[in-house]
């Protein structure tokens, strides 16, 4: 294993419970209290996963994950407090893979962790091209390309319109989205599968207001509209 996390946290207490976690479970642990210094050590040391909380000193979290994501996919895990739904869903938009609200169970952080690790390094494998208008998607080379330019996106926002586009027309609930991205055993809420589709459309719709590719099924979900 042997993975190197950073972990974001200006509460040297919640450093200290993530990194013995996280080291009985056979991770490497560096850590930073501060935002500026979170960014110089994910660009020198190049950490496989990223701990991040969003109330940091002077350069907040959601700026910190804003210019990593201008430079890097490294997955990020966010920590919030109950409270801070809004900067949740923020960050999710600013391409954030997951998060754990405070207090939290750190052997949940250990598993979400894997879960994240595992995702990151297996990813979505089959090999097709899907067409779809003037967008073309690249499963096995995890590119989107719309009218010939690549549209970058993290990865958590390539799984799911991987996932909505090898089914074109069906219809996915977020229960369901959720389960493919993170597993049955997966805690999340409905509302952060709504924060990266939000991101996706923005990406890749002419008209995000009025999408032609993520379509919405009120009360139930979304799917992939196949222009063939």
């Amino acid at each position: 294993m042997n993975e190197l996390i950073l972990v974001v946290d200006d509460e040297q207490k919640i450093v200290k419970i993530a990194r013995d976690y996280l080291e009985q479970n056979g991770f490497k642990v560096i850590s930073a209290s501060d935002g500026i210094t979170a960014l110089a050590m994910a660009r020198h040391e190049k950490p496989d996963l990223i701990v991040l909380d969003l109330m940091l000193p002077g350069m907040d979290g959601l700026d910190v994950c804003r210019s990593l994501r201008r430079e890097s996919d490294v997955p990020v895990i966010m920590l919030t407090a109950r409270s801070e739904e809004t900067d949740r869903l923020i960050g999710l938009e600013l391409g954030a893979d997951d998060y754990i609200t405070k207090p939290f169970s750190p052997r949940e952080l250990v598993a979400r962790v894997r879960s994240l690790l595992r995702r990151a390094q297996g990813s979505v494998k089959q090999p097709d091209l899907i067409r779809s208008g003037d967008l073309i998607i690249d499963v096995e080379g995890h590119r989107v390309t719309r009218a010939g330019e690549q549209v970058q996106l993290t990865r958590l926002e390539f799984n799911i319109l991987a996932i909505l586009a090898q089914r074109p027309g069906q219809t996915f609930s977020r229960a369901q989205l959720l389960d493919r991205l993170f597993g049955v055993a997966y805690a999340g809420i409905d509302r952060s599968i709504d924060a990266h589709v939000k991101n996706l459309r923005r990406k890749l719709e002419l008209n995000p207001a009025e999408p032609r590719y993520i379509l919405t099924v009120y009360g139930v979900g979304y799917r992939f509209m196949d222009e063939a």
